[in-house]
């Protein structure tokens, strides 16, 4: 592993289809999004390769970080990938890329992001996406059913 590069799983209880669906529409993404405390207020996706994403992550503080980037890879319901940038960092896009795994439990959602500016950045999102993938296993496993 590059030290500008992470990795995160996370195994959800829902059907694989139902997983990509939580993670890739934005009237799902708004109800999950954001590792805590952060919440999610506005998603535009535009699922294609080629198309563009922005999320908005909230903050107690009321500041709003924007999560942008436009997608490279898109194989329903297994894999996307797409770039990434946050409106408070002037790096260069990172790139993620979002395995869904059919997996005995569920769905093992598996996280791959690189290309991060420096290895604090890298910490940061680590820290990040535990959140996030916490939040989408709660979401799923509350009896939310997307698709």
């Amino acid at each position: 592993m590059k030290p500008t590069e992470l990795f995160a799983s996370q195994v959800v209880k829902a059907e694989r289809s139902k997983v990509f669906a939580a993670w890739t529409s934005p009237e799902f993404v708004r109800q999950w999004w954001g590792p805590p405390p952060f919440t999610c207020p506005h998603a535009e996706i535009d699922l294609r390769v080629g198309g563009a994403y922005r999320l908005a992550n909230l903050g107690l503080d009321g500041e709003v970080i924007w999560i942008s980037g436009i997608f490279t890879h898109v194989e329903v319901p297994a894999c996307i990938s797409y770039t990434w940038t946050l409106s408070t960092h002037t790096a260069e896009p990172s790139l993620l890329h979002v395995t869904f795994l059919e997996h005995p439990e569920g769905t093992e959602v598996r996280i791959h992001h690189e290309r991060f500016a420096d290895e604090a950045v890298r910490d940061e999102h680590a820290l990040g996406w535990q959140g996030c993938l916490g939040k989408l296993r709660q979401f799923l496993t509350e009896g939310h059913h997307p698709g």
